[in-house]
């Protein structure tokens, strides 16, 4: 059973604190709090805090991913990670290609729709939507893949 989940885009200000507070608010709903989900970033904006767009796209959802602070991506957030899922096929390789225990447990978050998602960073109100609307349904199929 996959127990500790990391999410990782590339600035872990946007797209994975998303992906990680959806997650954990569907995992506590499935009463599997058992789970232990984290994010971090490629290319991390470390120690800023989530998009402000970001942030109010999960308040309005009863999801308060504030306090977030972004973390750079290592080499033990991997190793100890059972599940990591990423927002597109060049994230997958470039995490595979720089460490090889990360080969077969690195999927993207809409592995089961077949979707990458976009990074809405810098961009207005309705990219942040659109992504959102994507992270949504590949943390729906994965909880449901999970349970």
């Amino acid at each position: 059973m996959l127990k500790n989940i990391l999410i990782v885009c590339v600035g872990n200000i946007c797209r994975s604190p998303m992906a990680e507070g959806l997650f954990k608010h569907a995992l506590t709903e499935v009463n599997k709090v058992d789970y232990f989900v984290s994010s971090a970033g490629l290319g991390a904006l470390v120690g800023h805090q989530p998009d402000p767009i970001a942030c109010q796209l999960l308040l309005k959802r009863g999801i308060d991913i504030s306090d977030y602070r972004a973390c750079q991506l290592n080499r033990e957030m991997i190793r100890k990670s059972e599940l990591i899922l990423v927002m597109d096929l060049n994230q997958k390789i470039a995490i595979e290609e720089n460490e090889l225990s990360a080969r077969g447990k690195v999927f993207r978050l809409g592995e089961w729709g077949k979707f990458d998602i976009d990074d809405p960073y810098k961009q207005d109100l309705s990219v942040f939507e659109e992504s959102l609307a994507l992270i949504e349904k590949g943390v729906s199929q994965w909880v449901a893949k999970l349970s």
